[in-house]
């Protein structure tokens, strides 16, 4: 069964403190201990000295070590004599003629050796610290050794084992207890976010607000991230929906015409020329059908699938001029290109972007009034990023401010361009295509006209690489 993350955050909370717990009580009894070594070692060397000095005096009084005196004194007696020195057992080694001659108290180690070097040492498993000195005394050299209980560092030991063993459960049961309280406050919010995000899905509402937005913390980036994520989901929802509203509400009135005319052109015999009319205009409804279709499906288009190069805006600029002299060879359209247009490049989709300046060519073209169109090609140097751009002006009658306001939106059409779909006019999507270009690019499309004055729609986008500066005035525009 797989734990939930408050059980594991309980789990790893008690482990790291019985962990951190275990670190310090083993320092702390490292220390302890060797503060305890210490303190023994310097009672020890005391305690030598204050038996050496009594020694030595018995010595000088029995004359010498050389007479051998010594080896029937009652070392233990010289012990007591003083209760700081009454624990200790003390040997006294002396070498005369090649031999080595011993007095021990009592219950002195039986197992140290008689020539043990000066020094300290520590006898574990007895508990017990050895001291060896030597005495100079002018005759044969002797040795001291001088063997001291350490029972208060063994005691130390067993209490501290008894403690630790003791607090450890009790310290881990802490922790358990503090690490699911905290961790349930933590996850609180967690699970605030994962009621509202059930909500959501069972509500169908993915632009509902998420709570813990306004946070600056991890839980905060992540409200944040479902946030955006709900959004772009609603984003595709509401594209495919008004993909859907926009074939259902403009495909019906084409097919409903091709439908009347097939009949009527079956319905009874006609003469070639009749056959031969009625078939144009069927191409002319499947040329709108075709036409409207693409706009649709680019204009559904997910930005993720978008597929972005390195793209020159001239050659687009210049496709869309020419394709709209060849459509209609009265038609004044004139291509400009500026001195920082002429090597402008973008990274961009070449048919989304081809057919939003194509639409743009177009809307003034048929709702310019026959006034010259002119499509200009720029770069421009912003604080915030160089940019390129395409203006596509006419001089025709405008567009009211209300009119204006509304343009860009998808199947709106002002009165001017209903009055025209039946010769050929649009299905209010080429403005809508151009922004959703622009946006899906990074960029925006700016809409401006005076009534009376024309109109003017400028695709703005990031440019790719540094503009050079272009002194004032400009060198002279390149004619397309």
């Amino acid at each position: 069964m797989r734990l939930s993350l408050r059980a594991r955050l309980t789990l790893w909370s008690a482990l790291a403190t019985g962990l951190a717990a275990s670190l310090v009580a083993g320092g702390l009894y490292l220390t302890v201990r060797q503060f305890l070594y210490l303190s023994e070692q310097q009672q020890l060397i005391s305690n030598v000295l204050i038996v050496q000095s009594r020694i030595e005096r018995e010595i000088d009084r029995a004359g010498g070590v050389a007479a051998m005196q010594w080896m029937w004194w009652d070392l233990a007696r010289i012990a007591d004599e003083n209760s700081q020195t009454q624990n200790l057992e003390l040997r006294l080694v002396a070498q005369v003629s090649g031999q080595l001659y011993a007095r021990t108290t009592s219950r002195f180690p039986e197992a140290l050796p008689l020539d043990l070097p000066v020094n300290i040492y520590s006898i574990q498993n007895q508990q017990q610290l050895v001291a060896v000195r030597t005495l100079r005394l002018g005759g044969p050299e002797m040795s001291l050794t001088v063997v001291a209980d350490t029972g208060t560092l063994g005691r130390a030991n067993n209490a501290f084992q008894q403690a630790f063993w003791l607090l450890l459960p009790i310290t881990l049961l802490l922790a358990l207890m503090a690490g699911w309280t905290v961790s349930g406050r933590l996850l609180a919010p967690v699970r605030q976010l994962e009621e509202a995000a059930r909500e959501v899905g069972e509500s169908g509402d993915l632009r509902r607000p998420l709570p813990l937005t306004g946070q600056g913390d991890e839980l905060g980036l992540l409200a944040r991230a479902l946030q955006g994520t709900f959004g772009q989901l609603a984003q595709a929802r509401e594209r495919e929906q008004d993909f859907a509203r926009a074939a259902a509400h403009d495909l019906r009135s084409p097919l409903a015409a091709l439908t009347a005319r097939v009949q009527g052109s079956l319905s009874q015999p006609r003469s070639a020329e009749r056959y031969r009319e009625d078939l144009q205009e069927i191409g002319t409804d499947l040329e709108r059908l075709s036409a409207l279709t693409t706009h649709l499906l680019l204009l559904s288009r997910d930005p993720g699938s978008v597929s972005k190069q390195p793209l020159a805006l001239r050659p687009l600029a210049a496709d869309a001029v020419d394709r709209a002299r060849e459509l209609d060879e009265l038609a004044d359209v004139d291509l400009e290109i500026l001195p920082s247009g002429r090597d402008i490049q973008v990274m961009g989709d070449p048919v989304l972007l081809g057919q939003a300046v194509w639409n743009l060519v177009m809307n003034a073209t048929r709702y310019g009034g026959g006034s010259p169109v002119l499509v200009q090609v720029e770069g421009r140097a912003e604080p915030a990023g160089p940019q390129a751009q395409i203006t596509v002006s006419d001089e025709g009658p405008g567009v009211t401010p209300e009119v204006l306001a509304q343009l860009g939106q998808a199947f709106y059409r002002p009165d001017a361009s209903r009055q025209g779909q039946a010769s050929g006019g649009g299905h209010g999507l080429g403005l809508a295509l151009a922004r959703r270009a622009a946006e899906v690019h990074g960029g925006e499309l700016q809409l401006s006209s005076t009534p009376g004055e024309g109109f003017v729609a400028r695709l703005v986008l990031p440019a790719l690489a540094e503009l050079p500066a272009v002194d004032t005035p400009a060198a002279p525009a390149e004619p397309a």
